[in-house]
């Protein structure tokens, strides 16, 4: 892509890396036919040849207005155009750069500054997370559909994990939304994992992987949760931690960007590429023959797996998942274009409602064509969006194995 930088611009670390970035997209359009929001509005601008063109456009000092930031906001993050992208455009870190850029230029509405401020101080928070879903639950009858839509559903009691103590150990985050919403799929994955002979450990003091705040173009606050969680994971790594995982895969991506996050940071740099270095998602460590030793399904019961963006696109994952739930039993219905996101996105449902809506009844419809038992997804923030409208129930991936123990010690959740 040809264009007119100013020194300012290609003087500056941020913009020497944005510019390079821009200048990688030979503006072919491929990215446009797996783009999401392209696909349901049509407009160029809402895809990524059309964001990039305007990201350009602010780099060149051209005027940047509310029309330039309506359309980064509409972006998902998905990562679909960098699967598809034949130069290998770094899409999404470039729009999270260019965010911060356009706000300071373009101040927010203050209901809008407003939602993103609670969302940064409830959602990491999980003790915060979970008065405001117990808070919702108790109005949920006397809200509009939207509204109520939008109240996680009261989690099923977690059955402590049954496990001992191995020479082989990981690192397990907790998580922020997880714990409050779903406790099961942690204990799900502790108990799998000490089947295979591993102990999952969770250090003290670790909390929220960053991926809320950074999303939202609070890249400083991401700061502050990454070097918690290095703190709080330091002894554990240098004691032989071979691994640092997380049962939602959007967190671990945001996990393997913490080497490029703190990479400025005399402090933490270092330490920070050694953790981005030994994340690794659950699908990825397991293997399918051992699983399949320990775990099996009686009966073939039918999965529409979800496969989550960040599985998808950013850890390129998915079929490390559904290999190892064929390998136990289930059995994989088709859904067809398993590349589009569902509408999640982390906070893109609480602040593009009409976009994400369409998106979920999208997904459900193509989850429900192959005629499953159970949606199965792999991050969190989809099964939760997922359960809003499905009509079947829907569970985490290490939750549908758990209970199929071979033996006569079985999981009772």
């Amino acid at each position: 892509m040809r264009a007119r930088f100013s020194d300012a611009v290609l003087d500056s670390p941020n913009g020497r890396e944005m510019t390079s970035m821009l200048r990688a997209c030979v503006h072919c359009g491929f990215c446009n036919a797996t783009c999401p929001t392209y696909q349901l509005t049509g407009d160029e601008l809402d895809g990524p040849r059309g964001r990039i063109y305007l990201i350009k456009s602010m780099l060149e000092a051209e005027a940047v207005g509310a029309t330039t930031q309506r359309h980064l906001d509409r972006c998902l993050t998905c990562r679909a155009c960098e699967t598809t992208c034949p130069s290998g455009v770094q899409y999404s870190r470039l729009l999270d750069a260019a965010r911060p850029l356009v706000d300071a230029k373009v101040a927010r509405k203050p209901a809008d500054r407003l939602r993103r401020w609670l969302l940064r101080r409830i959602v990491p928070f999980p003790s915060r997370f979970r008065w405001l879903a117990r808070l919702g639950r108790v109005f949920k009858s006397f809200v509009p559909q939207a509204l109520a839509e939008l109240v996680p559903a009261r989690p099923n009691a977690a059955v402590a994990a049954r496990v001992g103590e191995h020479a082989r150990r990981m690192i397990l985050l907790e998580g922020c939304v997880q714990p409050a919403v779903a406790p099961a799929i942690n204990e799900a994955a502790r108990e799998v994992f000490d089947e295979l002979d591993i102990t999952l450990v969770t250090p003290p003091r670790g909390g929220c992987c960053g991926a809320v705040a950074y999303h939202l173009g609070e890249a400083d606050e991401a700061r502050e949760f990454a070097r918690r969680n290095i703190d709080a994971w330091t002894a554990v790594i240098e004691g032989g931690a071979e691994a640092v995982l997380a049962s939602s895969s959007g967190c671990t991506v945001m996990l393997r960007e913490y080497g490029e996050l703190l990479r400025d940071d005399p402090a933490y740099a270092e330490r920070a590429a050694r953790v981005a270095a030994l994340v690794r998602d659950p699908g990825a460590v397991i293997d399918p023959t051992s699983l399949a030793a320990a775990y099996r399904v009686p009966s073939g019961t039918r999965v529409a797996f979800q496969s989550p963006c960040t599985l998808r696109h950013g850890l390129r994952g998915a079929d490390a998942v559904e290999s190892l739930l064929v390998a136990v039993g289930f059995e994989l219905t088709d859904v067809p274009d398993p590349h589009l996101c569902c509408g999640s996105a982390g906070s893109y449902s609480l602040l593009q409602p009409e976009l994400s809506g369409q998106l979920l009844d999208n997904k459900l419809a193509a989850l429900a064509s192959g005629a499953p038992d159970v949606y199965v997804s792999a991050n969190i923030g989809c099964l939760m969006h997922l359960q809003r409208r499905a009509e079947r129930p829907v569970m985490h991936w290490l939750e549908m194995i758990r209970p199929h123990r071979v033996g006569p010690e079985r999981a009772t959740d």
